[in-house]
This record gives C-alpha cells, structure tokens and sequence, in this order.
C-alpha cells in the first residue's frame, strides 16, 4: 500500500496541526478557564464545575421565545400527548451536541473554520448565508419576545413597536457585561436560566397539572386520536428544539476552556466532562419547557375564544379584548397564554409569565451574537468586532419586525413566530451534515472518530428529522401563502439550489469516511468539485510520523 493510502494516528509527543493554525489562534477566546489539575483519576465536582458554561449557554437556544410559544401551543393543540416528542428532540438534540463539543475539543477549531476548510466556496457561502439566516430568523423571535413581555410589565403603555426599539439596548447590554470576563458573563446567563425556571415553575405550581397524564405522555409514543394539527404541532416542536445555529455555537464555546490537545487523556477528559455538563443543562431546560405544556395543557386544552372571555371578564381584566366572543378553539401565543395566566390566576401571574419570556428572549439574544461571530469570523475568515456583528443582526431582525409591530396588531406579530420556526427548520441539514461528515472523519478526529452505530444512529435520526422538517415548511407555505408567478419561480430556483447543496453535503459526508484508496474518493469528478482536501489534516509527507511543520507559512496553507 501507498504511503497516500495509510491513514494518520495521533502522536501524543506533537501538537495536532490544526491548534497552531493562524486561523485557529485569530478566533481563541481572549481568556481561558483553567481546568485543576488532580491526583484521582476519579470523578471530581471541581473539574466539573471548571467545564461548566459552554453547555448552559448552548442549552438557552431550546428556552427561547420561539421554543417556549411551541411548547404553549403543543399544550394547548394536544394536552401531555407530545410530551415524548419534546423529550425525544431533546435527546436528538444532546446526541448532537455531544459531536459539536467533542470537534471544538479534539481540533481545536469550531463548526464554522472546519467549514473553510473542508467545502470549495461556492457551497460554503450558501452554507453560512443559510447560516446568516437562521440567525436572523432566531434574532427576530427574540425581539417579538421581549417586545411583548415589555407591553405586558408595562400594562400596555408602552407600544409593541417602541418595545421593539427597546432592544435595541440589548446592544448595549451585552458589550458592557462582555467587559466583566468569560465567567461572570455565563454566570449571568445562569441567573436569566434561574428566572425562567422560577417564573414558569411558579407557574406550574399554581396550576397543578395532572402529573399522571404528564408522566403518560412522557413514556406513551404516540398520539391516539390526534387530529392533523397535532401531528403538525409534533413537527414545529422538533423544529423548534434543534436550532441550526446552536450547533456552530456550542463549538466554538468550548475553546473557552484550556484543554491540551497534546495529551489525549486531557482531550477524553473534556469529552466527558462536556458532555456531562451538557446533559445536566438540556435536563434542566426539558424541565421548563414541560412545565410550559403541562401548564397550558390543563388550562387550554379544549377550550374556546367563548371560554377564556368568560374568565377574564368575571375578573374584569382589561386585557379580555384580545378574546373573540366566539366558539372557535382559542389559538394561543406567548401573548394571549399571558393574557389568560392574568385572567385565571390574577395579574400578577402574567407578570410573573412576562418577566420569564423577558428572560428568554434576553439570554438568546446574547448566545445569538456569539453564534453569529463565530459563523461569520470561520465561513469568511475574518474578523468582525463584536459590537458591528451585534448591531448588524439586530437591525436586520428589527426592521421587519418594526413593520408588522407598527403597522398590524399584535396577532399578526406573534403569527410571525410560526413562520420564523419553518424558516429556521429549512436550515437544519447545513448545520447536522457537515457536523456528521467531520466528526466522522478519521483525518481530523484521529482515535476519536465516531464511532459505526454512532454514525448510523445520527445520519438516520438527522435524516427523520430534516424529512420532517422540509414537510413541515412544504405544508406551512402552501396553507399559508398565495402563489403568483414570480414567487413561484423563486420557489422553484431556491428549492432546487437548496437540493444541489443537501446533495453535495451528503456526498462530502459519505466519500470523507472512506479511506484514501477508495476509487470513490480518487475519483476525478469528486477531485474537482467535493475537493480533494477533504479530511487532508495532514499532508502527504505527515501521514505516519508527523513532526511540527517548520514554519508558519507551512502551518497556515495545510489543508484540511
């Protein structure tokens, strides 16, 4: 056999080549957390908590304004019975946060620099401009979020749309707490997951839904009896759960922490420490998000517009108009399951209900701008301060935002999360593909290449989940759009564009298991347009014993 064909084993004596790359030094986090050192070989709580960030910062993206209107409504459409979907999703979701943390780990470069390296740039820059809007759509949820909770603390006196010039100041906020270092700012963002917690977990508590029907819906996977837009309910929850753009983030937060790469004990142990750390803070917000379902399905399940208006006139709430007086089965929104919390339990139950939306549209927006400087600074291979990229999605977010709040009512706005939740599920395959295809990739995870059942656990699942998702779109855009001839022509240019990228992602993913003397991956169509850089971590000269390249001129053009 060729030396072309032998595939490259970790020398513990050397540095991998991709730590000492410019690129990966320009995007190092300017201040590490030290991880102690200690004698046992055991478990230990302090190294834990050293690790612990990355993952709640990661897990506020499955609590944010988007996620919590999904849960209010799969509450609402089908009581406890989807409660296994949003537990599986999450699990989904874990399994795939678990191959994002463990690449930032072992390469020392995040989601986004591996794109750069590994897709010729025609499908790159789709990627990130999928990316780009994933972000943006996230972004806006935000803002409608926290623009309504502000209308509701302020007892309507401030207007949607001077809410939503309001968060503008997130701008603001975020750079003076980005002052104060690494740990203190995700103490912060702890702080905002302990608001929400208590405030839904209040709740909770108030309510008292049937903890048995919970636990049935949890353990039963199906819905008997369901009607079509319960079905559909299940589809926007796994949407709404797995965000695209979280997947770069949680990448590139794990840098955060010094790991040396050199020793492959140290990369085993912040594999496992990550991923402990990971599961603790997805368990944490699967709790407050079923505590949402759970609360709206025992107080809207089957009720009417008739029912609620009753209520909230018999307490003489002065936000009962936003009911209709009529029969129909109440659609509801993070703003009419305000309403009613207010209405059934007193005012200060939807304050309470505002200030936990105020929460998670806050955190959101903050991990927001970090996935979206760590998408555009690896896609692109720049450098863009933090301040410019912050202000740059904020007012891409606002200004349609700022259009339906000033304009429209408040219907029309929340309406708007439904669509932004379809938008961001068409963008799944550019984020779980080209995870899968590096993490799965023996040239750049060595020994720690996933594993076969791995593989094949995650490529099937992802598949389930994206077939979903693309009908989910499919279905949502023609019930809920008027077709003329112009949308329809661009309907049909990006949906094949859209179909050419999956096709080279999938194929990328495929030929980058193989091993170089596969005639797949020599073959010259595959040479010329996959690239023939896929899974290059190490040049052809390296490929048994590698030693440090001799200058940095040779580090930087190594290809990935």
């Amino acid at each position: 056999m060729s030396d072309y064909c032998l595939v490259p084993t970790m020398d513990e004596s050397h540095p991998r080549p991709t730590e000492t790359t410019g690129l990966s030094r320009k995007v190092e986090p300017e201040e590490k957390v030290h991880i102690p050192e200690s004698s046992s070989t055991g478990f230990s709580f302090r190294k834990l908590w050293a690790f612990t960030g990355p993952g709640f910062l990661m897990s506020i993206a499955y609590l944010d304004p988007g996620n919590i209107e999904s849960d209010l409504q799969s509450g609402t459409t089908a009581r406890y019975k989807l409660l296994w979907v949003l537990m599986s999703a999450t699990i989904l979701g874990l399994v795939m946060q678990r191959l994002s943390a463990r690449l930032g780990v072992v390469t020392g470069l995040h989601l986004a620099d591996m794109c750069y390296r590994q897709y010729r740039k025609a499908p790159r820059l789709f990627v990130w401009l999928m990316m780009e809007v994933a972000i943006i759509g996230s972004d806006m949820q935000e803002v409608i979020g926290t623009s309504i909770a502000i209308y509701l603390l302020s007892n309507k006196m401030i207007p949607l749309w001077i809410g939503v010039l309001i968060t503008v100041i997130d701008t603001l906020s975020f750079l003076m707490l980005d002052k104060y270092g690494l740990r203190k700012l995700e103490l912060v963002f702890g702080l905002f997951i302990v608001i929400m917690a208590l405030s839904f977990g209040y709740e909770f508590a108030i309510v008292q839904p049937d903890i048995k029907d919970m636990a049935k819906g949890l353990v039963t996977p199906w819905c008997s009896n369901c009607q079509e837009s319960a079905l559909l309910q299940a589809v926007g929850i796994i949407g709404a759960i797995i965000m695209p753009h979280n997947l770069y983030l949680h990448s590139g937060l794990v840098k955060s922490r010094e790991v040396d790469r050199t020793k492959k004990d140290k990369l085993r142990e912040a594999n496992y420490y990550f991923f402990i750390e990971s599961s603790v803070a997805l368990f944490v917000s699967f709790v407050i998000n079923v505590c949402v379902v759970s609360v709206f399905a025992h107080g809207l399940y089957n009720k009417t517009n008739s029912d609620v208006l009753e209520v909230c006139t018999k307490n003489n709430n002065t936000y009962s108009d936003i009911f209709q007086n009529n029969t129909e089965l109440v659609e509801v929104d993070i703003y009419k399951g305000g309403v009613f919390l207010g209405c059934q339990f007193g005012i200060g139950a939807m304050y309470i209900w505002a200030i936990g939306i105020l929460a998670a549209g806050q955190s959101s927006t903050m991990t927001g701008c970090y996935a979206g400087q760590f998408v555009m600074e690896g896609f692109l291979n720049l450098q863009w301060s933090r301040w410019k990229r912050v202000g740059f999605t904020r007012l891409v977010a606002i200004a349609p935002t700022f259009y339906v709040a000033f304009f429209s009512d408040i219907n029309d706005l929340t309406g708007m999360n439904d669509l932004l939740n379809a938008v961001m599920s068409l963008q799944l395959p550019f984020a779980t593909l080209p995870v899968i295809a590096f993490t799965s990739n023996p040239r750049i995870m060595g020994e720690f290449t996933n594993g076969l059942g791995n593989i094949l656990i995650t490529i099937i699942l992802s598949a389930i989940i994206i077939s979903i998702n693309i009908y989910f779109v499919i279905h949502h855009t023609i019930t809920n759009f008027t077709y003329n001839l112009t949308l329809l022509i661009g309907v049909i240019t990006y949906s094949t564009i859209y179909l050419l990228m999956c096709a080279y992602l999938t194929l990328h993913l495929v030929i980058s298991m193989l091993d170089d003397c596969s005639v797949l991956r020599r073959n010259p169509f595959v040479i010329r347009f996959i690239g023939p850089q896929i899974g290059n971590t190490f040049s052809q000269h390296q490929q048994t014993n590698y030693s440090p390249p001799s200058s940095q001129d040779d580090v930087t053009n190594m290809k990935l």
